[in-house]
């Protein structure tokens, strides 16, 4: 069993920067890829961010890629999203979760709040 509990979502002007952090508890935690999700209203949750289980590969999504950093700390059971330059289109609610795909990740956060001003 995994536990994920996202924290450091907030308000921020455009162009401005967040770090999201999602605490896992679980001795299995290094052995999961992570990904960071996004879900707007009206709109899919979709994976803005991934890392193998090992930290060694990522994977971004287009809209974020060279803004956003995903990395992770297995010895602390931690992962991070480093946001810079953001968007009012990154304003969603940012989920941690095991796994890259929404369809089949078994654990997920409650969420954490992004809203960019303009």
């Amino acid at each position: 069993q995994v536990q994920l509990v996202e924290s450091g979502g907030g308000l921020v002007q455009a162009g401005g920067s967040l770090r999201l952090s999602c605490a896992g508890s679980g001795s299995t935690f290094s052995s999961y890829d992570m990904g960071w999700f996004r879900q707007a209203p009206g709109k899919e949750r979709e994976c803005v961010a991934a890392i193998r289980w090992s930290g060694k590969i990522t994977y971004y999504t287009d809209s974020v890629k060279g803004r956003f950093t995903i990395s992770r700390d297995n010895a602390k059971n931690m992962v991070y999203l480093q946001m810079n330059s953001l968007k009012p289109e990154d304003s969603a609610v940012y989920y941690c979760s095991t796994g890259l795909s929404v369809r089949t990740n078994l654990y997920w956060g409650q969420g954490t709040q992004v809203t960019v001003s303009s």
